[in-house]
């Protein structure tokens, strides 16, 4: 199980390390194969820039903790908490994407989705897959091996740095991290609108 102490870095580079790890929950697990950061100061897309609740939030939990949100009131999209031991700087990563390797039969069942790649291929679309809710907002990933992310067992998987999605605000920042060439993710490298 990763520990709290990994989430204590800047969100860019733990979006980045995040990339290939698995994240385990309720019988369920996939390797992350896109994500994206938020930065709690010079982002104007990050919820700790425009949100006093997401500041709270940050002040009030530990690196390593679940911030769980609704979508456009559709969509439960997980995040996990980051804080800059060295600036004291709070950040989240998004998680966008993931190769399902484990429970997959539930994760369809969920979906109403047959297809391996499509399955997972979205923030809101992981969240359905796994059973993430609100009833996760405020619980770490870092306590339960039934809700936690796992270190690779190979290392590293090839990543690319590409420009977020679905946001209107600082949407030129290559913040959004891939691994290369893989099929399941949401957008693939290059085609960021």
């Amino acid at each position: 199980m990763i520990p709290a102490s990994f989430f204590e870095q800047d969100p860019v580079t733990c979006a980045r390390d995040l990339i290939g790890t698995t994240l385990v929950h309720r019988g369920c697990a996939g390797v992350v194969i896109e994500t994206e950061a938020y930065a709690e100061h010079g982002d104007e897309a990050c919820h700790l820039f425009t949100r006093p609740s997401a500041r709270q939030f940050a002040a009030d939990h530990p690196p390593g903790t679940a911030y769980v949100y609704l979508n456009y009131g559709v969509h439960w999209l997980a995040n996990v908490l980051c804080l800059d031991r060295r600036t004291g700087h709070a950040g989240f990563v998004l998680l966008r994407a993931l190769e399902p390797v484990s429970g997959i039969p539930t994760m369809k069942r969920r979906r109403s989705q047959e297809s391996l790649h499509a399955l997972c291929s979205g923030p809101g679309k992981l969240g359905q897959a796994l059973g993430i809710g609100k009833e996760h907002h405020g619980r770490s990933f870092c306590e339960s091996d039934t809700f936690c992310f796992l270190a690779p067992e190979e290392p590293g998987l090839p990543t690319v740095a590409d420009r977020r999605i679905g946001i209107s605000s600082a949407r030129d920042l290559p913040w959004r991290f891939l691994a290369r060439d893989h099929s399941g993710v949401s957008v693939p490298f290059g085609k960021a609108k």
